[in-house]
């Protein structure tokens, strides 16, 4: 049977971090087998970890992580090596923001078998016209860095094999911002079994943004020398 640990980082989410557990855990409950959802603490400011602390108290197949602050990118990572390490067969990840619906997941699980990612296509996202903008750049980008073309390459609502990413993980350096972009281009270089499914993406359910245009700009150029350094290492 396989095992499932769902990944989810957290930064400043007192706001909406009871809502997630109580959203995902319902699905490591049903798949069992020792399945967990992971949530890892990115060295919040605010009660994000006493919160998630309570909760893992409660509830067995919740494991609340916190350490100090690394970013967003580096977060994802440092969950991905725990449930590989683990003993994972599948790892999935999306983020706190509440803006992904569990309930989709299960189009997902169905399939796991035939792909080694299952990955949401965010077409009529809610979020705003500037992060639709941030996607399309993004997608020219990469194709331009890197000669793939890759749909929806930072979607946060993704279901992988643990056995793939195994065997690619260590080609993204640890403290890497932009992880999940580089899993979706490391996947399309090396012409892995990979599934878009469209899914809804809502706007964040409560608490504040940590990422505002100017830090993308900055993040974005940062990435364009990040991908041209990297592109040798995903061949």
């Amino acid at each position: 049977m396989d095992r499932l640990y769902i990944v989810i980082p957290a930064y400043n989410e007192e706001a909406n971090i009871e809502a997630v557990i109580k959203e995902w855990y319902p699905i490591v409950e049903r798949i069992g087998n020792d399945s967990r959802l992971v949530i890892i603490d990115d060295g919040s400011k605010d009660n994000t970890y006493p919160i998630l602390q309570k909760f893992s108290g409660q509830m067995e197949q919740l494991v609340g992580i916190t350490k100090p602050n690394g970013g967003h990118g580096a977060t994802i990572l440092y969950g991905y090596n725990y449930a590989i390490e683990a003993g994972a067969d599948y790892i999935f990840q999306t983020d706190s923001d509440g803006q992904t619906l569990p309930e989709e997941f299960w189009d997902f699980w169905e399939i796991r078998n035939s792909y080694d990612m299952v990955i949401g296509n965010r077409d009529g996202r809610k979020d705003g016209a500037s992060r639709v903008l941030v996607t399309k750049v993004l997608k020219l980008v990469l194709y331009l860095c890197f000669h793939v073309k890759v749909t929806d390459a930072n979607t946060p609502f993704r279901l992988m094999k643990a056995s793939t990413l195994r065997k690619y993980i260590d080609l993204i350096p640890k403290d890497y911002n932009l992880s999940n972009v580089m899993v979706s281009v490391i996947y399309a270089k090396k012409k892995l079994a990979v599934k878009y499914i469209p899914i809804t993406f809502r706007q964040r359910q409560g608490g504040v943004n940590s990422i505002n245009m100017k830090k993308i700009f900055g993040i974005g150029i940062q990435a364009i020398k990040d991908f041209r350094r990297m592109n040798q290492s995903v061949m």
